[in-house]
């Protein structure tokens, strides 16, 4: 493309190859990021190859179309556009076909690239079956071990504990009433008290009494 002809040249062989119409924006568009034209030149060249009469123009309202000049191409029959048509027909199913096993093949893919390599796996076997071999060396520590708890020593804990509660909320209850007996009486608060007193509860420490 040579600076005289601003583009002409390369929009008229454009326009023939295409063989369809085109605003001057359109060409502009589908031009610039390639060749670099700017859109006043594309404008201006191609109202000179309308001027020239080597493509033709149409003005619908305030917008110019261009197009090829039709007489360059030979005439089509009939039986030509069928068989072009037939054609089109066939490439576009093909096209299909190449689009649906391109997807095919790009999932499959995904999925390989998620998947462990030969080395992760044989990696991971290896730390899998040591950590099997670390629990089972557990497992038999735990049944070769001598201090088991029988289940009649078990029950016999529960059971002693169900009196210790049982004598701990006893106990509290009766100093509490004891407390209160004497807080009658008492000038000062029940914390005075208890500071006077030297004495300690089971809240300071926050220590709840257990359910039996």
């Amino acid at each position: 493309m040579s600076k005289k002809d601003n583009g002409a040249s390369l929009i008229l062989a454009y326009l023939n190859e295409k063989n369809r119409p085109y605003s001057a924006q359109d060409v502009f568009c589908n031009l610039q990021k390639q060749h670099g034209l700017g859109k006043t030149a594309v404008v201006k060249a191609m109202e000179v190859l309308a001027l020239e009469g080597k493509v033709k123009e149409k003005t619908y309202g305030k917008q110019k179309i261009y197009f090829a000049d039709q007489a360059q191409f030979k005439d089509v029959n009939d039986a030509d556009l069928k068989a072009m048509d037939c054609q089109i027909s066939e490439l576009s199913a093909e096209a299909q076909s190449f689009t649906q096993s391109c997807r095919q093949l790009e999932a499959e893919l995904k999925e390989l690239n998620s998947s462990l390599t030969t080395e992760e796996m044989v990696s991971e076997i290896q730390q899998l079956k040591s950590e099997c071999c670390g629990q089972r060396t557990r497992l038999e520590k735990i049944k070769s071990a001598t201090n088991h708890v029988t289940p009649e020593e078990k029950e016999k804990v529960y059971k002693e504990r169900t009196v210790y509660v049982k004598e701990w909320k006893k106990r509290k209850r009766l100093a509490s009433d004891m407390m209160n007996s004497i807080l009658e009486g008492y000038p000062k608060s029940k914390k005075e008290f208890l500071e006077e007193a030297g004495l300690e509860t089971d809240e300071d420490y926050k220590v709840d009494v257990p359910s039996t």
